[in-house]
């Protein structure tokens, strides 16, 4: 395969960076890590002035229409520049189960309002600890009322509303797992705040009690949608973790050229320089399969599970990798407070856990590769 982005897309690439140069230094980012705010409202409006909240949604539900190419690239911005809002819950998690499993009316009312940027999303999955899976969901649906507990749901406390996975079945199959659209404003709903890794991506925890819900997608079919939602996912948040991993090599070069130690750059000591060149490979390794799973995404091809995987997997790795040795590069002080490097550490190792641990996603390869090769 021989795959590049567009001349177009590459110029909405350098449109991003831009803005986020601008509008998302890391003082705002800092703002938010220090509590001042629980996400960077103002560049959420601009996000959303910008078009880049919508560029995947069609123009007949107030989107750009532009597609999950342009997607990915902003995605890659966004990691760059660790920006504190809630874009992936709302872009590629929420608004991507919309676009697959929602009705026309739900797309009316949610869609355009995600791509101005008035409502927040929130995919509400996990149930405490473990991967992914439906054996895991435990919070029930009866009756269109869901009772149970949900956490950690990422940017669960500043959500407007959430797509729930709830269990309408008791068999312990896929098909006992439906999904429901929840608004959090409504009754029903208790929202608690956890504390965790990254401030910069909050995290709650939300209770159901005999909270209305409206049904997304056929019933029994939750799991289906979930396994598509997150594929679609794996492949946004890798060129998310991607542009993570540019920026913290270029944070870990730009001081090792910067820094004297005995008359000499640090960069110059091969120790160094082979720590540098380590973060590049990964980060180079990322981003090839990262841009596999762009292909993949952008065609709907039958190698998407494969290639989502892949990038998931490849730039969970380059990402946590970059951040740590970005810090080991700086010495001492890439440990204080005052330097960024820590930001970079604290989202990389938020978003390994973000759609499953990273042996999941290992596992998800080679069981779809020995399916694959079995058909």
């Amino acid at each position: 395969m021989n795959f590049d982005f567009s001349d177009d897309q590459k110029q909405l690439r350098d449109q991003a960076r831009k803005f986020l140069a601008e509008k998302c230094p890391p003082k705002a980012v800092r703002a938010v890590l220090d509590g001042k705010a629980p996400y960077d409202k103002e560049l959420w409006k601009g996000l959303a002035e910008m078009g880049f909240l919508g560029v995947a949604i069609p123009e007949d539900f107030g989107g750009a229409g532009a597609g999950h190419l342009e997607l990915c690239v902003i995605a890659e911005e966004m990691g760059r520049a660790n920006a504190p809002v809630p874009f992936s819950s709302t872009v590629y998690l929420v608004a991507e189960a919309l676009l697959i499993a929602g009705s026309d009316a739900q797309k009316k009312k949610w869609l355009p309002a995600i791509a101005s940027g008035e409502a927040i999303g929130t995919l509400a999955l996990f149930e405490g600890k473990g991967n992914p899976s439906p054996n895991n969901v435990k919070l029930a649906a009866a009756n269109g009322v869901l009772n149970g507990v949900k956490k950690p749901v990422a940017d669960g406390a500043i959500a407007d509303f959430a797509v729930v996975a709830a269990r309408t079945g008791s068999s312990g199959r896929d098909g006992d797992i439906s999904l429901f659209i929840v608004d959090l404003k409504d009754g029903g709903v208790e929202v608690k705040g956890l504390t965790n890794l990254d401030p910069t991506r909050g995290q709650a925890e939300i209770t159901f009690k005999d909270c209305k819900a409206e049904p997304l997608g056929a019933a029994g079919e939750g799991w289906s949608i979930l396994t598509q939602v997150l594929d679609r996912a794996a492949v946004l948040c890798a060129f998310e973790q991607v542009g993570g991993s540019d920026r913290a090599l270029e944070m870990g070069r730009d001081y090792a050229l910067d820094r004297i130690a005995f008359g000499r750059q640090i960069g110059s000591f091969q120790a160094v320089k082979h720590m540098l060149a380590d973060m590049y490979v990964s980060a180079t390794l990322a981003r090839s399969n990262s841009y596999y799973g762009a292909w993949a995404l952008s065609t709907n091809a039958a190698e998407l599970p494969e290639a989502a995987a892949a990038a998931r997997i490849s730039a969970t790795q380059a990402f946590q990798h970059c951040a740590k040795n970005n810090i080991q590069v700086h010495g001492g002080m890439g440990f204080t407070w005052e330097f960024d490097c820590h930001m970079y550490y604290r989202r990389a190792n938020a978003m390994a856990l973000g759609l499953g641990s990273l042996s999941y996603w290992e596992d998800q390869l080679i069981d779809r590769m020995r399916k694959k090769n079995a058909a």
